[in-house]
């Protein structure tokens, strides 16, 4: 019992150096995950229900034949729950600025038996969504992450179908966390409307729509 208590407050111990040292950095740069950390980023939360894959895809009411786009999606964490909801009649595109998190993600929808997952190695704001395309896209705890926020809200809201929705989820955990007045200006100043709010002021998902007539 005494060598696991040591051993898990190591872990912790180690968990919490990486986070100071990550959020400290990202203060002057851009810092996505490290593919080698893909581990840490594939689990769910212990501690806030927030940030759970099955809570963030069940609060989009996802329909069968649906098309979303998870941007930055890492190693797939919400790319299988995503496939799954849509149907073999949806499309979901998992879209990574780096290639191994990418074959991450595709080795878990390969163990799933999944068909309707495509891959994009692309940064947001490059042009590669398309318009008028997708139903809904996710951002989850990504947005801080991205060097030009502007670019790649305009892309997100070009690539929605009118009435689309944006999903943008944040907890205070991750070190590129953003707080929700912030993620509403950013939002509004590229057309959005705020349509709905899950969570608190510190783990939260906020859904933001299209407008019909965009």
């Amino acid at each position: 019992m005494g060598t696991f208590v040591y051993v898990a407050a190591g872990v912790a111990g180690a968990l919490l150096l990486i986070a100071v040292v990550w959020r400290l950095g990202s203060r002057g740069y851009s810092i996505p995950c490290p593919v080698w950390l893909h581990w840490m980023v594939e689990l769910d939360n212990p501690f806030t229900k927030t940030n759970r894959a099955a809570v963030i895809v069940g609060h989009l009411n996802l329909q069968p034949g649906m098309k979303v786009v998870d941007v930055g999606c890492g190693p797939g964490r919400l790319v299988i729950p995503l496939a799954r909801a849509v149907g073999p009649g949806g499309e979901v595109v998992a879209m990574d600025i780096q290639a191994g998190m990418l074959s991450r993600a595709r080795e878990k929808a390969q163990a799933a038996g999944l068909q309707n997952i495509a891959f994009l190695e692309a940064g947001t704001g490059a042009g590669r969504l398309g318009r008028d395309r997708f139903d809904a896209a996710l951002l989850v705890t990504v947005l801080g992450e991205i060097p030009d926020r502007d670019a790649a809200l305009n892309e997100i809201f070009d690539a929605l179908k009118p009435g689309g929705v944006l999903s943008v989820t944040e907890i205070i955990f991750d070190p590129h966390f953003q707080g929700r007045h912030s993620v509403v200006r950013l939002a509004a100043r590229h057309g959005f409307r705020e349509r709905a709010f899950h969570g608190n002021r510190i783990a939260f998902t906020m859904h933001f729509e299209k407008p019909p007539d965009a």
